[in-house]
C-alpha cells in the first residue's frame, strides 16, 4: 500500500517562514479536508446506516483507536449523553492505554496487538455491536489486530483511515477512506487527518442522533439540564416550540418534566385532551 500520510510535505524550510506564511499555508491545506470528506460521503453514509441498524436493535457503537484520532473520538463520545440524553455506554471508545491515561498520550501502546480485543471483551462486545477502527495510516497494530478478531467472531467492523487500500480497510466491512494527502508538517497526522476525523465523528454522531429521534426540528430537545446555560437554552427552546410567552412558567414546566422533549409531549397531550 502507498502511505500518502507519510509522504514529504510540499512545503520546505518551514523554519524560515513568517507567522503569516505558516498560517496561510496551513489554512490552504485545511481547505482540502472538506473536499476529501465529500468524496467519501457514500462510504460514510453506508457506515452510518449500519450503525443505525445496530443501535436500533439494541447494539452499541465502539470506536477503537490510538493517538490523536482515538483521543478525538473520546471527546465526541463523552458529549453524547449530555447533548442528546442517551445512556452512557451506547457509544464508547476503546483507547490504547485506556481513557484514564488520555492526557499521557501513551503512543507506545499502539503496537500492542492483544490489548484492543481484551478491552473490547471487558465491555462484553458481541455480534449485536459495531466496532469502528480509527487509524490515519490504516496500519496501526492495536486497531488492526482487534478488527481481525472482531470479524472472526462475527462482529461488524468499520474504519476511518487516510491511506488507500490499507490493511485496516481490508479488515473492515464498512471502510471509510478519506485521503487528505501529505501533511503540512511531514507525517504530522494530527493536522489534516485529525481535522478530517473530527469532522467525520461530528457527522456520524449528529446524524445518528437525529435519526434516533433525539432532535426535533433543529433543536437538542433531549439535552440534560446540567447548568444554567443549558437550562436557559432549553427554556427558550420550550417557549418557542410550546408557544409559552412567560419565561418563568416555561422554566417551571421544563424543570418539572426534566427535558424539552418531555415538556413538549406533556403540553401536546394537554392540548389534545382540551
Amino acid at each position: 500500500m502507498e502511505k500518502i500520510t507519510e509522504q514529504p510535505s510540499q512545503y520546505r524550510q518551514l523554519e524560515k517562514m513568517t507567522v503569516s506564511e505558516i498560517t496561510t499555508c496551513i489554512n490552504r491545506e485545511d481547505q482540502g479536508v472538506a473536499w476529501a470528506i465529500e468524496k467519501a460521503l457514500p462510504q460514510i453514509d453506508t457506515l452510518i446506516m449500519e450503525a443505525l441498524t445496530r443501535l436500533k436493535n439494541g447494539g452499541r457503537f465502539f470506536y477503537i483507536g490510538t493517538g490523536s484520532g482515538g483521543r478525538l473520538s473520546v471527546l465526541d463520545v463523552i458529549e453524547l449523553p449530555t447533548t442528546y440524553g442517551v445512556p452512557k455506554g451506547i457509544f464508547q471508545t476503546i483507547l490504547a492505554g485506556g481513557i484514564d491515561r488520555l492526557p499521557e498520550a501513551p503512543e507506545e501502546m499502539e503496537d500492542d496487538i492483544e490489548a484492543g480485543w481484551k478491552m473490547l471483551q471487558a465491555e462484553k462486545v458481541s455480534g449485536s455491536d459495531f466496532v469502528v477502527g480509527i487509524s490515519a495510516s490504516g496500519t496501526t497494530p492495536f486497531v488492526l489486530a482487534a478488527l481481525e478478531v472482531c470479524r472472526r467472531n462475527g462482529i461488524a467492523t468499520g474504519c476511518i483511515v487516510s491511506n488507500p487500500s490499507s490493511p485496516i480497510a481490508a479488515e473492515s466491512d464498512f471502510p471509510v477512506e478519506v485521503i487528505t494527502g501529505p501533511e503540512f508538517l511531514t507525517g504530522s497526522t494530527r493536522m489534516k487527518c485529525g481535522t478530517a476525523q473530527k469532522m467525520i465523528f461530528d457527522m456520524i454522531s449528529t446524524t445518528v442522533m437525529i435519526q434516533l429521534g433525539k432532535v426535533e426540528d433543529n433543536c437538542m430537545v433531549n439535552m440534560r439540564l446540567l447548568n444554567e446555560k443549558m437550562v436557559d437554552r432549553s427554556v427558550r427552546m420550550l417557549m418557542e416550540k410550546g408557544d409559552l410567552p412567560d419565561y418563568d412558567e416555561a422554566k417551571r414546566i421544563l424543570l418539572e418534566s426534566g427535558s424539552v422533549k418531555n415538556a413538549l409531549d406533556q403540553l401536546r397531550d394537554i392540548k389534545k385532551e382540551g
